[in-house]
């Protein structure tokens, strides 16, 4: 029986090495063209944009948030006869081992180092303020921005007549209907 090319143990080296060789060949071209898209990505211009403006908005939350806690609920805890800071305001759903018999706790953090159970109600009146007092802030920047370049941030909407589905006050034809907002359709 003649040899074969596969029985040659030369050969079999030679044809593993070329194997190999493909592989990692393969292998450096898929991780350059991973690393290429990479690059492609987070430097086009619009991702360098989103990442400014996310870089901003956390900055205004935060200014924001300062303006609520530390300038405004300051006066509304002198004002209402709250006789704390809004912060510390909670209710003891369950005592905890060791409540102090006088009268209950003094402070939010002496209740939850005691173990007991706490509704801290002043927390979330106090996120509910900086929520809205983000919501109105942006809603005054958009407000602004519209008024002095014209370009519509704010989309004011209105309801069809015929499908009741919300659509851009300007919209001639309901996107949602295709139907005319003029009368044409009462018109026949």
């Amino acid at each position: 029986m003649p040899p074969q090319l596969g029985d040659n143990p030369s050969y079999r080296d030679e044809e593993n090495d070329d194997e190999e060789r493909d592989l990692l060949d393969e292998g450096r071209r898929r991780a350059g063209r991973i690393l290429g898209g990479f690059i492609d990505f987070a430097f086009q211009g619009n991702v360098l944009e989103i990442a400014f403006g996310l870089i901003l908005a956390s900055m205004f939350t935060a200014v924001v948030t300062s303006f609520v806690s530390d300038i405004l609920l300051p006066p509304l805890s002198v004002l209402l006869p709250l006789n704390k800071n809004l912060e510390e305001k909670f209710a003891v759903l369950r005592a905890g081992p060791n409540e102090p018999s006088d009268g209950g706790y003094n402070t939010l953090k002496q209740a939850q180092e005691d173990g007991a159970v706490v509704m801290a109600y002043g927390f979330f009146v106090n996120r509910l303020l900086n929520f809205m007092g983000v919501g109105f802030s942006l809603y005054g920047l958009a407000a602004l921005y519209q008024y002095l370049s014209k370009d519509p941030i704010i989309k004011h909407t209105v309801k069809c007549r015929y499908c009741r589905k919300r659509i851009n006050d300007k919209a001639l034809r309901c996107v949602n209907c295709s139907s005319w907002q003029d009368g044409r359709e009462d018109r026949t």
